[in-house]
């Protein structure tokens, strides 16, 4: 026994001193984003400019944040994914163009290579993050198959050693700046057909044969610094820098993808917890008919809705760095992924709404915080997953857990699934669901599912001590939005565009 307790007071101890020196290292990030961004870089003064300044960047990366992820055999940090939420939330608060930059090149670049990269490659590719300040993004998305990835036309065949990739990748987060890139393709068969499996390479653009071709730059609305484009893809990638899957390529990017949705809070939290900042202190200020606009009821409804939202994805993040840990494989996880997903970006964008209706003319000034929330929080409902297919994808997932148990009781299902919120909802959620329902509906249905797993998460924050009065504010309104949502799932609605229907329908004809 008394080895045992000294087993415990040691692990105690080293998460004490783990905690510390994470706290220091996060510390130390806030500071260089505080030199950056609120010095003589004022962030206001570039936000409607394309890409970052150098002296800006030069900044943010002079205490080398990307080293968190990297392995401590490898010279980095060895961060946890637990410890790389809370490090994008913290970028997120200052600018959610950073914490993306940081996110694509910590949960899509670092966390899979090593994970799946060949221990030939690792240290010679980590050393370029801590030696030489280059960053790595993911490329998945091609022209023609954006939700369709899994169709993706790039091919690969193997020769003399190397690995010959062709095709086409867009809309890649740090196109054109990243140095080193994760390429999806298929493998040409014999007869030129492509194999259904996908395989991922590691390509540094600076290696010979390995330049990708940067064909365009978009003008992509908002996210003003992270550059987006369309690349020509002609390389010859060594075989040590091939991705080496557990089971399948296809598994392997569903682990991949997974993580990085569950990361989402963290770019999620950081954004609300500004916006929610910025609402209280301009209502709280701002005077409408001798009154201070915070106390106008309305304007109480919508202060909190953003606490709600900002008690939400603290949930998220909670869970998050529970579950999403390098050591598990998160390929199966896809049900929870999506929700958490789906529902830290549309409350991002919802909160993003908010501060500019509260804002009003002033969040139209380009250099607003409130206008340019909305334009950079609205990509987050696409990539990744657009939000109408995950809801779709959520709902069918249940309803095949349901067909597998089956179970047609939606509150049968709930009190398994959503153990804690179930309870909450009861009265809501007594009756049969439908096996067969239209698309519409499955979108519907998903949107239920998710906030109801969002209150089920809620209620487990408060079981850890999260602050009370958030805690029931947040349940309210989730409650009253299941309501909502309900009523209009079960409301019939099979409505089809008129695709001829300008004959009869100028108003003016009628006028006289």
């Amino acid at each position: 026994m008394a080895q045992i307790q000294e087993l415990d007071e040691n692990q105690s101890g080293d998460l004490l001193v783990r905690e510390k020196s994470f706290r220091k290292f996060l510390d130390e990030f806030k500071t260089s984003m505080k030199r950056a961004f609120h010095g003589e870089n004022e962030i206001d003064s570039f936000c409607s400019t394309r890409g970052i300044p150098p002296a800006v960047l030069n900044e943010l990366m002079s205490g080398n944040p990307l080293s968190l992820c990297i392995p401590k055999q490898y010279g980095g940090f060895g961060g946890t994914v637990k410890e790389n939420i809370a490090f994008v939330s913290a970028a997120s608060y200052e600018s959610l163009a950073l914490s993306l930059t940081l996110g694509i090149n910590n949960g899509l670049f670092i966390q899979p290579v090593d994970k799946y990269g060949q221990e030939k490659v690792k240290q010679k590719i980590f050393n370029q993050f801590l030696n030489e300040n280059r960053m790595g993004g993911l490329m998945i998305t091609e022209p023609g198959f954006g939700s369709d990835a899994l169709n993706m036309q790039t091919s690969f065949y193997e020769k003399d050693g190397f690995f010959h990739l062709h095709g086409k990748k867009h809309w890649a987060g740090l196109t054109g700046l990243a140095d080193l890139w994760i390429l999806t393709a298929r493998k040409k068969a014999i007869h030129g057909d492509l194999m259904r499996d996908i395989d991922m390479f590691i390509c540094d653009v600076n290696a010979p044969g390995q330049k990708i071709v940067v064909e365009e730059i978009f003008e992509n609305l908002g996210l003003y610094q992270i550059p987006y484009g369309r690349n020509s893809i002609d390389v010859y990638i060594p075989e040590e820098q091939r991705f080496i899957p557990h089971s399948t390529g296809i598994q392997m990017l569903l682990d991949m993808l997974h993580r990085s949705r569950f990361q989402f809070p963290g770019m999620g939290l950081g954004f609300i917890k500004r916006i929610l900042d910025e609402a209280i202190s301009h209502t709280k200020s701002r005077l409408v008919g001798n009154k201070s606009l915070s106390t106008y009821d309305q304007v109480q409804n919508r202060l909190t809705r953003l606490q709600s939202n900002f008690t939400v994805c603290s949930a998220f993040c909670l869970r998050s760095g529970e579950i999403a840990g390098m050591e598990n494989n998160l390929a199966s996880l896809g049900l929870e992924a999506n929700i958490t997903k789906s529902v830290t970006s549309d409350i991002m964008q919802e909160s993003a709404q908010s501060l500019l209706q509260l804002f009003g003319a002033k969040g139209y000034q380009l250099n607003s915080i409130a206008g340019r929330s909305v334009v950079d929080s609205r990509p987050f409902q696409i990539f990744e997953g657009s939000n109408d297919i995950l809801y779709h994808q959520i709902a069918d997932s249940v309803m095949k857990l349901m067909r597998t148990a089956k179970e047609t009781s939606f509150y049968q299902f709930l009190k398994g699934y959503a153990t804690r919120a179930s309870e909450r909802i009861k009265e809501l959620v007594r009756f049969d669901l439908n096996i067969e329902l239209s698309q519409r509906k499955l979108v519907e249905l998903g949107q239920i599912i998710s906030r109801i797993v969002s209150m089920d998460l809620v209620l487990y924050l408060g079981e850890k001590g999260f602050r009370k009065d958030l805690i029931d504010n947040t349940l309210i309104i989730l409650k009253q939005d299941i309501s909502t949502l309900l009523n209009s799932f079960h409301f019939e609605n099979n409505t089809k565009v008129i695709v001829e229907y300008n004959e009869e329908s100028n108003w003016l004809d009628f006028s006289y």
